[in-house]
C-alpha cells in the first residue's frame, strides 16, 4: 500500500484553508501603519482570537469575552494590547481592557445610570448638573472600552457620531441658557472624531459669547496617542482657552508615545489635567499613585482627581472600599509635592455631583483654637484670629456694573 501524501491538489477533496490572521503586531504591520491613528481603531482587538494574539488568555478572560456581547462590548487599538504583559493575568492594563466572567454579576447598589445623567438630560447629547457648566456628549465612539466605564449604557453601542440634529438642539440649549460658563465635551472620545468634525463642534462653542472656557475629557493620549498630531494641535490652539483632561490610572501606560502625546498638546498651551478612577488591584495602593502621579507631573500633566469607582453594573470587582482611597491619599500627603496630589471625589449616585473626601486632619474644634493632625502624625494648635468679621468692603465696588 502506497503511503497517503498529505499533499493536496485544489479541488480534490482538501478542506479550506484556514484564514490568514490580519497583521495586529507592531513587526507585522511596519512604523508607517503602526502610527496611522485611524488604522489603529480599524483595527481594534474585538475578539478572543485578536487578544489572543497578545497575551496568554485565562479561562475567566475567555469567558467574559464570551458573554461581552450581551454586556459591554470590547475594543483595544493595538497600540493599547502592546502595553499589556503577555503571561500574568493581573496586569493593569488587561484588567482595564479584557472582561472577566464576574462582569456578568450585580452587586448591590449597582446601577445602569449610576450618576442620573438620563435624568439631567434637557436637550439631546447634554447633561446639566451644576448651573454654570454642561457636559455635551459628542459621540459613543471610544479608541478603548474601559472595564470600569460608568457610561457603559451608552458608549459604544453603535461606534459612531451622534447625530448632526442632536448635536445641533445640543448647542441650541447651550446658546439659550446664559449660565453655563464652562462646557465639557465627552462621550465616547472626542479626539476620535475626524479634525474637521471635531473642529465644527469646538468652533460652535467658542461663538456663544457667554461660554468661558472648553473642556474635552479624553483617553487618547493613554491608549490611541498617534491621534495627538500637529493637524489636531494647530486647529486645538485656535480656540483657547481650552483645557484637556486625560485618564491614566497605571504607571505602566506612561510610555514615550504618551509623553509625546501630552507634550505636544502643552506645547499648543493646552492645561492639561488627569483623572485617575481607583481601581482594586491595578492601582489601590499608594506606591503605584505616587510613581503615577509623579511620572504625570514629568509629562506635564496635573493630577486632578482621583474618583472612587462609580457602583455601575458589572464592576463591583474593580471598586474599593472608600476607606482604601482615605487611606492612600494620607500616605501620599507629604511624601508628594501638592502640585501632584488629586482630589479624592465620590461622584454622589443620582446625580448628587462630586464630594471631595480624604483624611480628617482636625482633631478637635474650639472657639478659639484648632487642634490638627499633620502628615507626619504629629498634633499642633492653630489659634484663631481675635477679628472675625470677613466682610470684604470692596466687593459692591468691584462687582458694580459686572453683572452679566
Amino acid at each position: 500500500m502506497h503511503p497517503v501524501s498529505l499533499l493536496r491538489t485544489p479541488g480534490d477533496g482538501a478542506p479550506p484553508p484556514l484564514p490568514s490572521l490580519r497583521p495586529l503586531r507592531r513587526e507585522e504591520v511596519g512604523e508607517t501603519m503602526w502610527n496611522d491613528w485611524q488604522w489603529q481603531l480599524r483595527n481594534r482587538l474585538t475578539t478572543a482570537a485578536d487578544l489572543a494574539r497578545f497575551v496568554r488568555l485565562t479561562d475567566e478572560e475567555r469567558a467574559g469575552v464570551a458573554i461581552a456581547p450581551d454586556l459591554f462590548r470590547v475594543g483595544v487599538t493595538p497600540y493599547y494590547a502592546s502595553l499589556m504583559d503577555p503571561e500574568h493575568p493581573s496586569c493593569p492594563v488587561r484588567m482595564q481592557s479584557i472582561p472577566v466572567g464576574v462582569e456578568a454579576l450585580r452587586a448591590e447598589g449597582e446601577l445602569r445610570d449610576p450618576l442620573g445623567e438620563d435624568g439631567l438630560s434637557p436637550a439631546p447629547s447634554i447633561v446639566h448638573r451644576y448651573p454654570d457648566r454642561v457636559l455635551l456628549l459628542a459621540l459613543d465612539r471610544c479608541a478603548v472600552y474601559c472595564r470600569h466605564c460608568n457610561r457603559r449604557r451608552l458608549v459604544g453601542q453603535d461606534d459612531g457620531v451622534i447625530s448632526r440634529p442632536d448635536l445641533e438642539a445640543a448647542l441650541d440649549y447651550i446658546r439659550r441658557t446664559t449660565t453655563v460658563r464652562d462646557v465639557l465635551i465627552s462621550g465616547g472620545d472626542p479626539l476620535t472624531l475626524s479634525t474637521d468634525k471635531l473642529e465644527w463642534l469646538i468652533s460652535s462653542v467658542r461663538a456663544i459669547d457667554h461660554v468661558d472656557i472648553i473642556r474635552i475629557g479624553t483617553r487618547v493620549p493613554v491608549c490611541l496617542p498617534m491621534r495627538v498630531d500637529d493637524e489636531l494641535c494647530a486647529m486645538l490652539k485656535r480656540y483657547h482657552p481650552l483645557f484637556i483632561n486625560t485618564h491614566f490610572n497605571h504607571p505602566k501606560e506612561l510610555t514615550p508615545e504618551a509623553k509625546r502625546a501630552c507634550e505636544r498638546l502643552a506645547d499648543a498651551g493646552i492645561p492639561l489635567g488627569n483623572q485617575s478612577v481607583l481601581l482594586r488591584r491595578i492601582n489601590s495602593s499608594a506606591r503605584v499613585l505616587e510613581d503615577l502621579f509623579r511620572g504625570l507631573l514629568r509629562m506635564r500633566v496635573k493630577p486632578y482627581y482621583l474618583f472612587q469607582g462609580d457602583p455601575v453594573f458589572g464592576t463591583d470587582h474593580l471598586r474599593t472600599p472608600v476607606a482604601t482611597g482615605i487611606e492612600i491619599m494620607d500616605a501620599l500627603r507629604g511624601r508628594l509635592t501638592g502640585m501632584a496630589m488629586p482630589q479624592l471625589v465620590i461622584d454622589a449616585p443620582g446625580g448628587g455631583g462630586k464630594l471631595p473626601i480624604g483624611p480628617n486632619y482636625i482633631l478637635s474644634w474650639g472657639t478659639d483654637t484648632l487642634k490638627l493632625r499633620n502628615w507626619e502624625d504629629k498634633i499642633v494648635e492653630y489659634h484663631e484670629p481675635a477679628e472675625r468679621d470677613v466682610t470684604c468692603p470692596y466687593d459692591d465696588v468691584w462687582f458694580a456694573g459686572r453683572a452679566r
